[in-house]
């Protein structure tokens, strides 16, 4: 694929083309941000791991309680990201003598279960139906205040104070008691059977084994089981399909019907039914309290109550759009997330006590913060928003810091903190003393920071006309980009020598054979770093050098390989390549793509833009089963009508508002189709929604199926995740603004 060099003069004399127009709804299809329903969790955690909890309920005004072996309990000063405790209800301190069996809910208010009775505070008091079960622990509503009552071997119907009917199931213990109010119908469920009573008639419906829990939605009856759920029709009383065991966890804890899902409790997190027969699953303490779950009721506002062996976990549901998102995103990073103008992440928290945590050194403090920057390019751009431009100010502020702390021209510093804290900061054998003696700063700055400074750069010096930030983003490209060409193409660190990464010479990137993504990889960078330089310095040592490297040493032929040939380096390779190879490099993708908006942005001609294209959409075929938001939001630069976009909005409509990093476990899951190993260490079929996997950056592989270690120790930033590609979307006109409505 190496063009001739009569082609390349020809480039070179047609001169740089002008960027990119901002796609319209006429060629690119457009995301309408309406309102969609985002879920969170709010988490009240048990004082004492000895309190077994057993029901949870909620009535019609929003209150909540939970039935324990410690006697009634209430939820306390619960919020999002801010955990409540579980407290003993001292409301109706006249029922506290009461021998408490069961709690419940009928006609939308709290009903109790004693040894003697069936009763609530509601209705004046009037209800305290007697029962004669003794050892009473289930109970359902009925109707005209009938209740079915059981101790798990005998039935009692009551009404009144008065036996309706009495009996058991033969051979069985009952486990559950469901009321279907349309037939006036008792469903009873057995270890091994189903039953209903319908007037004084027990008749049994179903016979199996291992059962444990269930529920009716009216249409349907559906058994939860110790491996798998059955479901049957509730009008004929037959199973309808085989047993269900593709689920996240096969061993059912509790069943329950909420609107139009049912929610499934297990020994492992709660999922609920969708509507295209796949499930939600909850999964850690992004979620709930524990995992082992005990009872699932419907909660205020339409949330689900998940009771657990540690607590209550309430998932609840709010309608908002992506902008709406952006909004709360926005106030995260801003409240938590800023550490000397630089986007960081709150680390070493206890158990996601945002309190706790503090803002951490990075060795990518300059890339994090470039893709922050480029976000509020854009989202100033497209909102002309003043606290936007705020945030670029400032985010500018420690990226030029990073070029002056270290006095070595043109050089960035990976980070800077103040002096005095070395020991106590990530990789402490890389930083050094900075000449003013309050500050250090961090070396061996690598080639995904160079490539994200020129992105952020180019994007600031293009899309935002204040005249003194313009002249600074590209005084910062110069120097950096004469600093890389001054010293043959490679980053000299303090010592004199060329940083680890930071090598973009032909011996370096050559060496690689040219299946090792690295080669290819370097090549797109530099070229889109020398032609961002060129496009808004129009000095002539850029563009020459970009065209040296592409004619003269294969660069061209490197960029535009397909992503079929990437691969593991032959048997002969050096180590190093060798090792360079060993897998997927998602890092990789992430400075590809970063790299993109200056390599198709300010290509040098109409002819290689055309060129990059065809490179940048090859890739994007690869990466599409990752359904990687920022990716197919990027390619949607060159103006394509195919990336992919309901992905895209899939992805950040999905991704969580928690980024805890909290432990997340789904290798276990029965409803996953696991692949063989490969090299781009795909683990499963399909990717996993976001809220469904671990907390990661987009230098991450989105088929990572678990978090084991750090359970809620930091908090990631929203900056460089989701508002990037959001607002990058906004910019390229194929996200729309949120809709308004009457």
């Amino acid at each position: 694929m190496r063009l001739s060099s009569y082609v390349f003069i020809g480039l070179a004399l047609a001169g740089f083309a002008s960027f990119a127009q901002k796609p319209t709804a006429k060629t690119q299809p457009v995301y309408a941000d309406k309102p969609f329903i985002q879920d969170y969790a709010i988490k009240f955690y048990a004082k004492s791991a000895n309190t077994k909890l057993m029901d949870v309920a909620a009535d019609r005004n929003g209150a909540i309680k939970i039935f324990s072996s410690e006697g009634l309990l209430i939820p306390h000063d619960g919020q999002f990201l801010y955990p409540g405790s579980l407290e003993t209800d001292k409301t109706y301190r006249t029922i506290g003598h009461k021998n408490l069996k069961g709690l419940g809910s009928y006609e939308n208010q709290f009903v109790l279960l004693d040894d003697k009775s069936v009763l609530s505070n509601a209705w004046a008091g009037k209800l305290f139906n007697k029962h004669e079960l003794s050892g009473a622990r289930l109970f359902v509503g009925g109707k005209d205040f009938t209740f079915l009552v059981s101790d798990g071997k005998s039935l009692q119907l009551v009404k009144d104070s008065k036996s309706i009917w009495k009996g058991t199931l033969a051979g069985d213990d009952v486990v559950a008691l469901r009321y279907q109010a349309g037939t006036d119908t008792y469903w009873i469920l057995g270890k091994k059977s189903l039953s209903t009573l319908s007037g004084t008639m027990l008749t049994k419906v179903f016979d199996g084994a291992g059962f444990t829990a269930f529920d009716t939605d009216g249409k349907k009856v559906i058994i939860g089981t110790t491996d798998g759920i059955i479901t049957l029709d509730a009008a004929t009383k037959k199973q309808t399909g085989v047993k269900n065991q593709k689920l996240p966890v096969t061993e059912i804890t509790a069943v329950k019907a909420i609107g139009d899902k049912f929610w499934f409790g297990t020994v492992n997190g709660a999922f609920a039914s969708r509507a295209d027969g796949k499930f939600d699953y909850y999964n850690g303490e992004r979620w709930l309290p524990g995992n082992e779950v005990t009872n699932i009721a419907e909660g205020p506002e339409k949330s689900a109550l998940i009771l657990t062996t540690a607590g209550l976990g309430q998932i609840c549901f709010k309608k908002m759009t992506l902008h709406d998102k952006a909004v709360y995103f926005d106030k995260q990073v801003r409240s938590r997330h800023i550490r000397n103008g630089f986007n960081a992440s709150l680390s070493n928290m206890q158990k996601g006590n945002l309190s706790t945590g503090y803002l951490s050194d990075s060795d990518n403090d300059g890339l994090w913060t470039s893709m922050y920057l480029g976000g509020e390019v854009f989202r100033y751009a497209v909102t002309k928003d003043p606290e936007a431009l705020q945030n670029c100010v400032e985010s500018l502020d420690a990226m030029e810091r990073l070029f002056t702390v270290n006095g070595i021209p043109g050089f960035p510093s990976r980070s800077f903190e103040r002096r005095g804290y070395i020991e106590q900061l990530s990789d402490p054998e890389r930083w050094q003393h900075s000449a003013d003696p309050e500050w250090d700063w961090k070396a061996t700055t690598s080639s995904d920071e160079a490539i994200g400074h020129i992105f952020a750069y180019g994007a600031m010096a293009e899309l935002i006309q204040e005249p003194t930030l313009k002249k600074r983003a590209i005084t910062l490209i110069d120097t950096m980009m004469s600093h890389i060409i001054k010293n043959n193409m490679y980053m000299i660190d303090y010592n004199g020598k060329p940083t680890q990464w930071g090598r973009w010479n032909p011996e370096y990137v050559n060496a690689f054979p040219i299946n090792v993504g690295d080669r290819k990889l370097n090549s797109s960078n530099i070229v889109a770093m020398l032609q961002t330089a060129y496009h808004f310095t129009k000095k002539e040592k850029y563009k020459q050098k970009a065209f040296e490297l592409m004619n003269k040493y294969g660069y061209y032929e490197n960029l535009m390989r397909p992503m079929s040939i990437i691969g593991k380096a032959p048997a002969d390779a050096d180590e190093h390549s060798k090792h360079m190879s060993d897998g997927w490099n998602h890092s990789d993708d992430e400075m590809y793509f970063v790299g993109y908006w200056g390599l198709y942005r300010y290509a040098l001609n109409d002819t290689l833009k055309a060129a990059y294209k065809k490179a940048i959409l090859d890739h994007w075929q690869a990466e599409r089963p990752e359904k990687e938001g920022a990716w197919n939001i990027f390619t949607a630069l060159t103006g394509v009508k195919e990336f992919d976009l309901n992905e895209a909005a899939w992805y950040l409509r999905e991704y969580p508002l928690d980024m805890i990093d909290w432990v997340i476990m789904n290798s276990h899951r029965k409803d996953i189709e696991k692949v063989a190993p490969n090299f781009r260490n795909q683990t499963i079929k399909e990717v996993l929604p976001p809220d469904e996997s671990p907390i990661q950056r987009h230098n991450g592989n989105t088929f990572n199926l678990d978090r084991r270690g750090g359970n809620g120790t930091s908090e990631h930033s929203a900056g460089d995740i989701w508002l990037l590609p959001y607002w990058l979307g906004r910019y390229l006109g194929v996200i729309s603004a949120p809709a308004t409505t009457k």
